[in-house]
């Protein structure tokens, strides 16, 4: 069976906590001693997995690049639910979903897999039609994200976000005229997050479904941010707010 190389504190502790069958071998730089490092070895020897303490070159050549944090897993791939309501029920954690309402550009969705997958979202969901799927550019952008992240291609978006409000995840969608902004939202519970497409954002219906929306705060002259950047704002403040809930 195929393996493959994740890495990043968060994506790696997730993966864990989430299925810690699926690591095969952790790899932890030599040079990390910290309260971060310790805690990621403490979970790793709970579950049983293997912990090979790995110079800090390696780890580079192992991952391709050195923004590893110097931590990297060697993983088999996981089961790729095609049922929402499946997934969750094997979730040991508050959901963290990623909607995505009709993503048309390649590039832009396999940005946003690897975002999804950088903070520990448990699947991606988007509308079988006008959206683009997963092909070979979504793949290599992604840099192995579409293999780790399930990608749940729905028929009817609107009627999947009704199913997750009646299992009790709340909806939190993005848009400019929002009533509360991303500093005040409170995002720490079930969550699924909605981004609309490139320049139109979210249709009419699907922000009708949302519990609520969140404006991005913007300091700068830019008027708004790509969708795999506006993703990783939000999901980052989300694993803020759980990571000080504790």
């Amino acid at each position: 069976m195929s393996r493959l190389i994740i890495s990043g504190f968060h994506a790696v502790s997730s993966r864990i906590r989430q299925n810690p069958k699926s690591i095969v071998d952790l790899y932890l730089d030599s040079g990390r001693h910290d309260a971060r490092a310790r805690d990621l070895v403490q979970l790793a020897e709970t579950n049983a997995i293997r912990i090979v303490i790995t110079p800090n070159d390696r780890l580079n050549s192992m991952a391709g690049h050195d923004k590893h944090q110097g931590v990297l897993a060697k993983v088999l791939p996981v089961k790729q639910h095609h049922d929402l309501g499946e997934l969750l029920e094997d979730l040991n954690e508050p959901p963290l979903l990623l909607i995505l309402d009709g993503i048309q550009d390649p590039h832009n969705l396999g940005a946003c897999l690897r975002t999804a997958d950088a903070f520990g979202v448990h699947a991606v969901v988007a509308p079988k039609d006008r959206a683009v799927g997963l092909n070979q550019t979504v793949s290599k952008v992604a840099c192995g994200a579409a293999e780790t992240v399930p990608y749940i291609a729905v028929t009817n978006l609107a009627r999947t976000m009704r199913d997750l409000k009646d299992m009790g995840v709340w909806i939190a969608g993005t848009a400019a005229d929002a009533d509360q902004d991303l500093f005040t939202a409170k995002l720490d519970g079930p969550l699924a997050w909605v981004l609309g497409t490139e320049g139109t954002g979210m249709r009419r219906l699907t922000r009708e479904l949302c519990d609520f929306t969140v404006s991005i705060p913007m300091f700068g002259t830019v008027e708004s941010l790509n969708v795999s950047v506006s993703t990783g704002v939000c999901l980052y403040e989300t694993q803020r707010q759980r990571a000080l809930k504790g």
